[in-house]
């Protein structure tokens, strides 16, 4: 059997991924970005409330010297992670979610038709 051509694998491979994305999306399964940020979200909302309640900023320095440690290993650049975990605990201070809300989740496929009148 002759081995498949690059242009004929990647062709599968997009029907294959277009067929795990539109079923993600009918299970309304979260990927793994959707967890990392509320997890992340999580964490800065919690060091913001902790940090409030000491009066320190403590917890944000402790959490974003995780972060850092963990990242740095990767090779990223420290005072970098500290510039964007900065951003993202400004970012992340209010109790609303940062989030843009996944308007496709929210209708079932009757749902979108009736909409639609």
């Amino acid at each position: 059997m002759a081995r498949k051509t690059k242009k004929q694998r990647l062709e599968e491979q997009r029907v294959r991924q277009a067929a795990v994305r539109e079923e993600a999306r009918q299970r309304r399964r979260p990927d793994r970005d959707d967890l990392a940020r509320m997890m992340l979200w999580l964490a800065i909302r919690d060091a913001h409330s902790e940090a409030a309640k000491v009066r320190s900023q403590r917890p944000h320095d402790l959490l974003c010297g995780i972060l850092a440690d963990c990242l740095k290993t990767q090779g990223f650049d420290v005072r970098e992670i500290e510039d964007v975990y900065t951003k993202l605990e400004a970012k992340y201070r209010t109790q609303q979610m940062p989030y843009r809300i996944k308007r496709h989740l929210g209708r079932s496929s009757g749902d979108a038709a009736a909409s639609d009148n």
